[in-house]
């Protein structure tokens, strides 16, 4: 039904999908647990705001949880290097992440003040250092991550957790924390009233003009900095089977910026994410929740697709090798590997995309002091 070739490109773009399918649903939840104690001065206001996440966090890591299976399945190479070169930096999420659901259901167990606001802070933490490590990890990825293979395709890491924390990393991981945080704090604006709406607000018109500054910055010092993007110099076979060896690649200008000057459409992307920011940052000092929550959600999709966009076709760039380095043509499974995945995803993720909009209609609507003081058993 689908050549080889064409087969690739569907799945960098499935995969991508499903990596923004998660920053737009868990990015807001991640994002609202970092305010949490910013915009939430009482206990019943930070019961407020966990209530407007909790009922929904675990269906938006379903995204991730997908999103990481179809890396494992359709880039074995890819999910092998990264899940061995990144461990330490992938164990720190997972490990923040363990905390949500502890925290979310112990949190307000007890009516103790020192065990309610231990498990405020450790909600904070958790949903702080993934904001943070994601960016760090695409920052990483246009610099390139020192691993490379051998003849057999066996490959081996030669860096350390420190080492990612670069400037230019950390610059990117301010990227995500920032545009996450952002998206919370409209999702806030949404789903509170009062005093705690108003807090919102003026978060995220800070944390709006702190992704803007910061993703500007980020794109200025690729495009004018010392960092080199990749350039495929020898013939590509597109419909070749796994064999990230069998390629040139060399390392220069325009590198990361090439397929913007090939391709200018592709500067919609980049573009999208300036107007997101900047729709989010006018309508959260305009108090327009729903406008601000579109705009932060055009941030997340303009700033991902510029990263993919500027790596294409490199997926996983090697800093140490450039020809280790592994790309949509020569990273992916089979082609039979590949089919049986589109027909399941095909069946799955439309039926993920129906239940999380469904438990969003049904759970939709305001949450309030109020609310909390009426329902003290039945709320989180």
């Amino acid at each position: 039904m689908f050549d080889y070739e064409n087969l690739k490109l569907i799945w960098w773009v499935l995969v991508g999908v499903l990596l923004i399918a998660f920053a737009l649903t868990d990015g807001f939840d991640l994002g609202a647990a970092a305010l949490m104690p910013f915009v939430g001065r009482t206990d019943n206001e930070r019961r407020v705001v966990i209530n407007t996440i909790a009922p929904h966090w675990d269906g938006n890591q379903v995204w991730l949880i997908t999103a990481g299976g179809a890396l494992f399945a359709a880039w074995p190479l890819v999910y092998s290097a990264a899940f061995s070169g990144l461990y330490w930096a992938l164990l720190l999420v997972l490990f923040a992440l363990f905390v949500r659901p502890v925290g979310f259901d112990y949190r307000s167990k007890l009516d103790n003040t020192r065990w309610r606001q231990s498990w405020d802070w450790a909600l904070f933490v958790g949903a702080l250092v993934p904001s943070l490590v994601f960016g760090v990890a695409f920052g990483n990825l246009l610099l390139g991550l020192p691993f490379q293979f051998d003849d057999s395709l066996r490959s081996s890491y030669h860096g350390s957790f420190w080492q990612l924390l670069s400037p230019f990393g950390l610059l990117a991981g301010v990227v995500s924390l920032s545009m996450l945080t952002l998206h919370g704090g409209t999702w806030l604006m949404m789903r509170t009233e009062g005093a705690m709406a108003r807090r919102a607000s003026l978060a995220s018109q800070v944390l709006a003009f702190v992704y803007l500054l910061a993703f500007l910055a980020a794109g200025v010092w690729l495009a004018l900095g010392n960092i080199h993007g990749l350039v495929i110099s020898s013939a590509v076979d597109t419909n070749a089977a796994l064999n990230p060896l069998a390629k040139t690649v060399v390392a220069g200008n325009p590198g990361w910026m090439g397929n913007y000057v090939q391709h200018p459409l592709s500067a919609i992307a980049p573009l999208l994410g300036v107007f997101g920011g900047l729709l989010a940052l006018l309508a959260a000092l305009g108090h327009k929740a729903r406008l601000a929550f579109l705009g932060s959600s055009l941030a997340i999709v303009g700033t991902l697709c510029t990263a993919g966009f500027a790596l294409f076709p490199f997926v996983m760039p090697s800093s140490l090798d450039p020809a280790s380095s592994l790309t949509v043509w020569d990273a992916v499974s089979s082609h039979t590997t590949l089919m049986i995945m589109l027909a399941a995803a095909a069946i799955f993720v439309p039926l993920i995309l129906c239940y999380t909009l469904w438990c969003y209609a049904k759970m939709w609507g305001k949450v309030t002091t109020a609310h909390i003081d009426s329902n003290p058993h039945g709320l989180y």
